[in-house]
C-alpha cells in the first residue's frame, strides 16, 4: 500500500497512461503492484500476430477483459481493495493493448469508433485513479461507502467496452463481406470466407452481426457463381452456422436461399462434399428446436425435390459423415408433417436406411443411428410402414438399437445412445399395433430386453425418457402377446397405471441429510 505513494511509482503510473507500445503493455499487464500471490489467475497473452489471426486475437483479448471485469466485481464484494486496484491497472493495460492492436491491423476506422476508443481509455484511467484513491484510505467505513460508486464505475466501463467491441466486430464483418462481394479472386475470397467462418464459431451474437450486415446475401451470391464452385462446401458450412439465428433465417428467405439449396442438392454435377454441406444447411434450417418457422412456407414448396435428393445422397453416401448430414436433414423434415413421411415411403427410404444400417462404414456412430431411428419413429405412424419394416428386417435392427451403449464415456455420445434407445422403443410401441410386427418382436426376444431396460437403471443410463418409452412398448406387446411376459413382470410393469410402474422402476433413494 505504501509503495504506491513513492514519487517514482507515481511517475511510472502517470507514464503508463500514455504508453501504447504493445510489448510493454503485455509485460506490464502481468505484473500487478501487489504482494498477494494470485499467479494461477493471471492472464498472459502474446501479441505476436503471426501466431494468431487478428480477429481471433481481438476476441481473446475481449474475453480476457470481460473475465477481469467479473473478477474485479468478485474481489470488490470481498473488500480486497489492493487486488481490486491491481486488477484495474491490468484491465487498463489490456484495453490499451487491444485498442492499439486493433488500430495496427484495421482499415478505415470510423470516427464513431475512435470516439468510443477515447471514451473507454478515459473511463479506464478514471477507474484506475478511483481505485488508487480507495487503497490510500485506511478507514474501512469510508471504503465500504465508496463500494457502490466503484461498482457503478465498473458497470460504466464494461458498458463502453461492450459497445466498442460491438463496433469493432461490425466493422471487421463489413470489411470481410466487402471482400467477398467485390473480389473475383478465388484465393482472396477463400481467406475472407475462412475468417468469416471463424467468427461464426464464436457464438450466436456474432452470427447475428453477420446476418444483420448482409452475410447470408453475400454467401448465397458465391453459391450462384460457377467460378467459385471449389468454395461451395466452405461457403455452405458458413451459411449453416449463420442460419442458427433468426436474423439469418430472415435473410435466407429474402434471397430465395431454399431454392438455391434445392438446385445444389438436385444437381449431380456438384461434388458429394458440396451436396453434403447443402444438406447440413437444410438440417440447420429445419431443426425442430428452432422457435422461428417463417421460412418453412417456402421450404414446403421445394420439399419434394429436396427430400428426393437427400434420400439419394443417403443411398450413395461414401462416408459416415455424408450419411449423417443427409439423414439429419431427413430426420428434421419428418417432424413437419405426415406428408414428408409419405414421400419417404414412396421413395423406398425405409429400405435404403435399413440397408445403410447394416454397413458399419456408413452408419458408424450413435449419432447416425439416432437420425435413422428418428426417421423410423416418425414414419411408424403410417400403417403402410409395418410391412416395410418386416421386409427390411427392421425389427431386428430396433432390437439392436435397444442395446445401444456409449463406448467412449463421452457425455454427448451417451446422450445420443439414450435417444437411440428411447426412439427405438417408441418405434416398437407404434409398430406393434400390427400383429405381424408384434409377433416378430416377441420371437426376437424384444420383451426380455425391454424388461431389463425398465428394471436396470444402468442399462438405460438412468434415463427416465427411455424408461417411459420401454414401459409403453411393453404394454403394447403385452396386449398383442401376453404369454411373452412373466407373471411378476406383468403384475409390476403392465397391470398398474403407467405412473405407478414408472415410480417402481425409478431409483427412489432419498437423502434426509
Amino acid at each position: 500500500m505504501h509503495l504506491i505513494q513513492v514519487d517514482s511509482v507515481q511517475r511510472w503510473m502517470e507514464d503508463l497512461k500514455l504508453m501504447t507500445d504493445c510489448e510493454c503493455m503485455c509485460v506490464l499487464q502481468s505484473k500487478p503492484i501487489s504482494i498477494e500471490k494470485d499467479e494461477e489467475n493471471e492472464f498472459v497473452l502474446s501479441s505476436q500476430h503471426s501466431t494468431c489471426d487478428n480477429l481471433q486475437l481481438l476476441l481473446k483479448r475481449a474475453w480476457i477483459i470481460s473475465t477481469e471485469f467479473t473478477r474485479i466485481a468478485q474481489k470488490l464484494e470481498k473488500n480486497k481493495w489492493q487486488r481490486v486496484h491491481s486488477m484495474t491497472v491490468r484491465v487498463n493495460c489490456h484495453v490499451r493493448s487491444m485498442i492499439n492492436e486493433h488500430n495496427m491491423f484495421t482499415r478505415n476506422s470510423s470516427e464513431e469508433m475512435h470516439q468510443f476508443e477515447k471514451l473507454l481509455i478515459d473511463k479506464c484511467s478514471e477507474f484506475t485513479t478511483f481505485t488508487e484513491r480507495c487503497i490510500q484510505i485506511e478507514d474501512e467505513q469510508i471504503q465500504k461507502s465508496m463500494k457502490s460508486c466503484i461498482n457503478e464505475t465498473l458497470c460504466t466501463v464494461a458498458h463502453y467496452f461492450g459497445q466498442l467491441i460491438e463496433l469493432i466486430l461490425t466493422h471487421e464483418t463489413q470489411n470481410l463481406l466487402r471482400q467477398i462481394e467485390l473480389s473475383d479472386n478465388v484465393y482472396i475470397t477463400e481467406l475472407a470466407l475462412s475468417s468469416l467462418f471463424s467468427l461464426t464459431q464464436e457464438g450466436a451474437h456474432l452470427c447475428r452481426i453477420i446476418a444483420k450486415e448482409g452475410g447470408v446475401v453475400a454467401l448465397f451470391k458465391i453459391c450462384r457463381q460457377d467460378c467459385f464452385r471449389g468454395l461451395y462446401p466452405q461457403t455452405l458450412r458458413t451459411l449453416a452456422s449463420v442460419c442458427c439465428v433468426e436474423e439469418g433465417m430472415h435473410q435466407l428467405e429474402k434471397v430465395d436461399g431454399i431454392l438455391c439449396l434445392a438446385d445444389i442438392l438436385t444437381d449431380s454435377s456438384h461434388s458429394e462434399a458440396t451436396r453434403a454441406e447443402a444438406a447440413a444447411v437444410v438440417a440447420q434450417i429445419t431443426s425442430p428446436h428452432l422457435t422461428f418457422t417463417q421460412h418453412l412456407s417456402s421450404f414446403l414448396e421445394n420439399m419434394e425435390e429436396i427430400v428426393t435428393a437427400l434420400v439419394k445422397l443417403c443411398q450413395e453416401a461414401s462416408s459416415g459423415e455424408v450419411f449423417l448430414l443427409a439423414s439429419a436433414a431427413l430426420a428434421n423434415i419428418t417432424f413437419f408433417d405426415t406428408v414428408a413421411c409419405e414421400m419417404l415411403l414412396q421413395l423406398n427410404a425405409m429400405k435404403i436406411l435399413l440397408a445403410a444400417c447394416s454397413d458399419k462404414q456408413i452408419v458408424d456412430t450413435p449419432y447416425s443411428r439416432d437420425q435413422v431411428v428418428t426417421i423410423l419413429a416418425n414414419m411408424s405412424v403410417l400403417d403402410q410402414c409395418a410391412s416395410e419394416i418386416i421386409q427390411g428386417n427392421g425389427v431386428q435392427l430396433l432390437l439392436e438399437m435397444l442395446f445401444e451403449k456409449s463406448s467412449s464415456g463421452n457425455s454427448a455420445e451417451a446422450a445420443a445412445c439414450e435417444r437411440v434407445q428411447q426412439k427405438s422403443a417408441v418405434t416398437l410401441a407404434r409398430l406393434s399395433r400390427d400383429p405381424e410386427v408384434a409377433n416378430a418382436a416377441v420371437k426376437l426376444s424384444c420383451i426380455p430386453r425391454l424388461v431389463k431396460l425398465c428394471r436396470s437403471p444402468t442399462e438405460r443410463n438412468n434415463s427416465d425418457s427411455v424408461l417411459v418409452a420401454c414401459l409403453a412398448a411393453l404394454r403394447r406387446l403385452a396386449v398383442m402377446s401376453p404369454e411373452g411376459l412373466e407373471d411378476l413382470d406383468f403384475q409390476q410393469l403392465v397391470k398398474p397405471r403407467l405412473v405407478d410402474s414408472f415410480l417402481l422402476c425409478t431409483n427412489m433413494e432419498e437423502s434426509f441429510v
